[in-house]
């Protein structure tokens, strides 16, 4: 094994200096292409823009290492990316249908505390990821929320109930929602453990949820949300 061949591959040491003038000017190259392209965060960025910011990153990253592939083509590719980028911005401002097809639309996943629960099937939301989402917001059981909204670009929009208004829910810190029982031995308020569905139940030794057809039940609770 020789160990130019490991640290450099075919290339001659000469060329790591070369190197670091190709990142150099590259990381310039992308700074002033994503400044253009506008300011926002990571976490607003919406699917097709993610899509474009992994394209300049590819089409910037070749030209650092390679040696046969020019500057000149990285630029044409970072061109031809941002038109492409104003183009299809302009579309989204003129086409609503356009703009639901490009970055979809805002999906319900929990109203009047219960989940739309049809729309983790679709949007392929891992459940205890969403209960740490929620956790984050300060929130302990699904009753203290009437609405939770998934927006086009994931983060996710919680509204409250006032504390008056606060429904019996599903508990959702991890103690209290793994203690899920199938036979009812004492009334009082549960919630499916599948779909939040919540209801006085009196005694029973299985209870069917009528709404997702589950029999796994946690007991409820009224808790406030405590900011």
């Amino acid at each position: 094994m020789e160990w130019k061949d490991l640290l450099v591959g075919d290339e001659q040491f000469s060329f790591l200096l070369e190197v670091v003038l190709r990142t150099a000017i590259m990381f310039v190259a992308v700074i002033v292409a994503i400044s253009i392209l506008g300011k926002r965060g990571v976490k607003q960025l919406s699917v097709f823009e993610l899509v474009i910011i992994i394209s300049m990153g590819s089409a910037a990253g070749d030209p650092m290492f390679y040696k046969d592939v020019g500057l000149l083509t990285a630029f044409v590719v970072f061109a031809t990316i941002i038109i492409s980028y104003k183009l299809v911005m302009r579309l989204l401002n003129k086409s609503q249908k356009f703009e639901k097809a490009i970055e979809g639309e805002p999906v319900y996943l929990i109203r009047e505390g219960r989940f739309c629960y049809l729309a983790f099937e679709n949007e392929s939301l891992a459940v205890d990821e969403f209960f740490a989402e929620l956790r984050n917001y300060n929130i302990s059981q699904l009753g203290q929320i009437r609405a939770a909204i998934m927006e086009t670009n994931g983060n996710i929009s919680v509204f409250y109930y006032e504390d008056k208004d606060v429904l019996y829910g599903l508990p959702i810190l991890p103690d209290a929602y793994n203690k899920c029982i199938r036979t009812i031995e004492k009334g009082g308020y549960h919630s499916c453990r599948y779909c939040g569905y919540t209801e006085y139940i009196e005694p029973i030794v299985s209870f069917t949820c009528p709404t997702c057809k589950h029999d796994e039940w946690v007991p409820s609770t009224q808790e406030r949300r405590i900011t």
